[in-house]
């Protein structure tokens, strides 16, 4: 408490110099690379440190995918495609924590989940959810890669590495890796391991992620706008599987002008809005004919949608979001054409609890959004195989 309170002391001490217009680098007393290079400390004005990274080389380089993992996530996202293409008639299962905070809880849930994936991979093409990077409506705890220890020190190289990790174990675990890209260039550290990506609802108009996913290596689902409009879902569809060059930065952690091929595997993602749920049959076939007036008729995005059972679609209630798969379950066995795949938050405990450091945390239980229990999350996935198979039957 004493270090947050010498901390907060600091910075009143940095804005006051700001407002007096005063230079709050030279307070510090530490030679700063503007001197160095003769720029005006003009810059920066506003920048506490920039404190350097690795490379995404050296982080690829000291924890690389091996033989088998490369594999997993080769033919994982060939899978993933099939299903989208609907080449393969599972249902696409995005299941996981709503964002990973304990490396330990989320390797022993996917231990879990790989079980039961076995089992049912004849119905279900299983992905784990192994979100890092958690957009703020205002503030709060931004996931693993920004604060590992969960204590407000932002020990972002400790992230990325511990993210990565998390990543590599899940795929030993015989996992495909599902994740949410939040910053543009994090992808550089992690996406090789990763079977399919999203955008999220707050960024899915945002030029930056649009770019960012024409490059991606894996198909990309595009989540409908926090207002609810599915067009601004559709045109990052349609935006991301253009060719793109943009600003960003190479292997060696060098500024690059990115030119990319486009992305012909994005889909859209209905969760719901802040106005009510778009997961019923009226709002999935509005969706699908409102894709199909814009998208090729061969794309991933016009032959099906994922429904996100979280969100907007339950109002982040892990009860009601199991009323929502299990409504999604029936529709399938009844032949209900549209739905390609399913989100579901899920963890070893259900509910959330406040962030705060790991011993003071109950195991396996979220800090973000509210997440079904691991027995709950074993019954949905069952009868969304059950779904499958009664659909192929008819």
């Amino acid at each position: 408490m004493q270090d947050n309170n010498d901390r907060g002391e600091e910075l009143r001490a940095i804005r006051e110099a700001l407002g007096e217009g005063k230079n709050p680098l030279n307070m510090q007393g530490i030679p700063r690379w503007e001197d160095q290079v003769g720029i005006d400390r003009i810059v920066n004005r506003r920048v506490m440190e920039l404190d350097p990274l690795p490379t995404p080389a050296e982080v690829l380089a000291d924890l690389p995918l091996d033989g088998a993992a490369r594999d997993l996530v080769a033919t994982s996202r060939d899978e993933v495609r099939a299903c989208l293409y609907g080449q393969d008639d599972r249902l696409l299962v995005l299941v996981g924590p709503c964002s990973v905070h304990d490396p330990k809880a989320a390797l022993d849930y996917a231990h879990r989940l790989a079980a039961l994936k076995d089992e049912l991979d004849g119905e279900l093409m299983i992905v784990m959810r192994v979100y890092f990077e958690k957009p703020r409506t205002t503030v709060g705890w931004k996931g693993l890669i920004n604060d590992p220890d969960v204590d407000g020190s932002h020990n972002i190289h400790k992230g990325l590495l511990l993210a990565r990790r998390v990543l590599l174990d899940v795929l030993d675990a015989g996992l495909p890796a599902a994740t949410e890209f939040l910053e543009p260039t994090s992808p550089q550290f992690i996406a090789d391991a990763v079977t399919w990506g999203a955008i999220g609802a707050r960024n899915t108009e945002s030029q930056i992620h649009r770019q960012l996913a024409s490059g991606l290596s894996m198909p990309v689902g595009f989540k409908n706008a926090t207002d609810g409009s599915v067009k601004a879902a559709i045109n990052g569809c349609y935006a991301a599987a253009q060719q793109h060059t943009f600003f960003g930065i190479d292997h060696e952690g060098r500024a690059a002008a990115v030119e990319t091929l486009g992305n012909p595997d994005c889909h859209v993602v209905l969760r719901g809005s802040s106005h009510g749920p778009n997961y019923d049959p009226e709002s999935v076939a509005a969706a699908m004919a409102a894709v199909r007036d814009e998208m090729p008729a061969d794309s991933a995005a016009a032959h099906g949608l994922v429904i996100d059972a979280s969100h907007g679609n339950s109002g982040k209630d892990e009860h009601r979001q199991a009323e929502v798969v299990r409504n999604i379950a029936a529709r399938i066995a009844a032949g209900e054409q549209g739905i390609t795949g399913i989100m579901m938050e899920s963890f070893i405990e259900g509910g959330n609890q406040p962030a705060a450091p790991l011993p003071q945390l109950v195991y396996g239980k979220s800090i973000t959004d509210k997440c079904i229990a691991w027995p709950e999350t074993e019954k949905l996935l069952r009868e969304l195989a059950q779904a499958v198979g009664e659909r192929r039957w008819s």
